[in-house]
């Protein structure tokens, strides 16, 4: 054979070889079940810690509020530990589909769009989610947003609303996490804020001097846990436990804990 026979031969066979590498590369990943998480003896559960009360933290700076003591009743069903992440807004769903996390109980609404990364439970909880500003502010309806600065946590389900709903004149101002968009409407950096209900609660409690008000209803959203999308058999492990703390009271038990108000009737799909 001559040299560039030779050559051909070896090059085809690194080639080859790569196509093989590539192949199994691109595999989907192996789904985790319920014997997974048995198995491995502990629960990894992605959490908010900057959207009291459902996702903040302790005196000792743990996480804790209404999604962390979800997280505490799922593991305590399983039978196994259970590690507390923080995670973010933004990053939530990297955490989840880089396998950084089991799942998220991180206060995350459930959209058609998000449900092309993730695959969600039922509904364990539920927001209200406004366009807040001040009383004196005159806004409403989407047409008085022009020139209005208005802070949102960045890839919240309220930057997709108010985007959705803005004139090109109003200014979105995306913040990493709901605490600095929060800081940036009291600071007066802006002048509105994309928030849910309890963060209206707080606002209205701790700068009664703001005069906070809802100005637009954006959407009621219900929260589900999200995972990764293979994951079907621990989604209906996951869709069984919510069913089953929802019937015998403990999930109520939680929301009155943390919200001050009987658990909502939420919706099923």
């Amino acid at each position: 054979m001559t040299l560039f026979g030779k050559i051909g031969r070896l090059v085809l066979g690194l080639l080859a070889c790569a196509a093989l590498a590539g192949g199994l590369g691109a595999g989907p990943a192996k789904a985790t079940s319920v014997d997974d998480i048995l198995g491995k003896k502990k629960l990894v559960v992605g959490v908010l810690t900057d959207f009291p009360p459902f996702g903040g933290t302790d005196a000792n700076q743990k996480p804790d509020g209404y999604d962390a003591d979800v997280a505490k009743l799922m593991a305590k069903a399983l039978g196994v530990d259970l590690e507390l992440v923080p995670v973010t807004g933004p990053n939530r769903i990297p955490y989840l589909l880089t396998n950084k996390v089991d799942v998220l109980i991180a206060t995350f609404g459930i959209t058609p769009e998000r449900a092309k990364q993730v695959q969600f439970s039922i509904p364990y909880s539920s927001l209200d989610i406004y366009l807040l500003a001040p009383k004196k502010l005159a806004i409403k309806g989407p047409q008085d947003l022009k020139g209005v600065k208005i802070a949102v946590a960045r890839a919240s389900t309220q930057d997709a609303a108010i985007t959705a709903i803005a004139p090109k004149e109003a200014r979105i101002m995306r913040f990493d996490d709901d605490a600095s968009a929060l800081q940036a409407l009291i600071s007066g950096q802006a002048d509105a804020l994309g928030a849910a209900n309890v963060v209206l609660a707080q606002l209205q409690k701790t700068h009664p001097e703001l005069q906070i008000e809802p100005k637009i209803t954006l959407r009621h959203q219900p929260n589900g846990i999200a995972l990764r999308r293979g994951d079907t058999d621990l989604r209906q492990w996951v869709d069984t436990f919510i069913f089953y703390i929802k019937n015998n009271g403990e999930l109520d038990a939680i929301c009155r804990k943390w919200l001050g108000t009987p658990l909502p009737e939420l919706p099923t799909f």
